[in-house]
């Protein structure tokens, strides 16, 4: 009695299945910063200032406190795709549960409506 559109779901899965067998997947985030020094008359404290950098930096959450990681512009873009690969695969995976959440609901409907009582009845 499934409604689950077949084709969207099995696209997500397939792709998501695609991102696990690569292995590459990184928790957290990664960002560019330029930042200014604590020397008065440096050229970071101009205007416009030159900021002192580019720095990246690898950010994520170990035991509920956000941990960061300053990263050679090297490993930031040897790693940077790990993460995207990271969001990419929580993004479908929401989406999995969506349309399972979805198909359950019009499954229940389906049975309200051809007049099955008990369990699958929340009223």
């Amino acid at each position: 009695m499934s409604t689950e559109p077949p084709d969207e779901a099995a696209r997500a899965a397939e792709e998501l299945a695609a991102i696990v067998r690569s292995g590459k997947l990184l928790p957290g985030s990664f960002s560019y910063r330029a930042t200014r020094c604590g020397r008065a008359n440096c050229a970071c404290h101009a205007d416009p200032p030159r900021r002192h950098g580019p720095y990246w930096q690898w950010t994520r959450k170990v035991a509920q406190k956000t941990v960061s990681r300053w990263l050679s512009p090297e490993l930031a873009s040897r790693y940077e795709a790990w993460a995207d690969n990271d969001h990419r695969a929580h993004e479908l995976l929401v989406r999995l549960e969506q349309l399972g959440v979805a198909a359950l609901e019009a499954d229940l409907g389906a049975a309200r409506r051809d007049g099955h009582r008990g369990p699958v009845d929340d009223a």
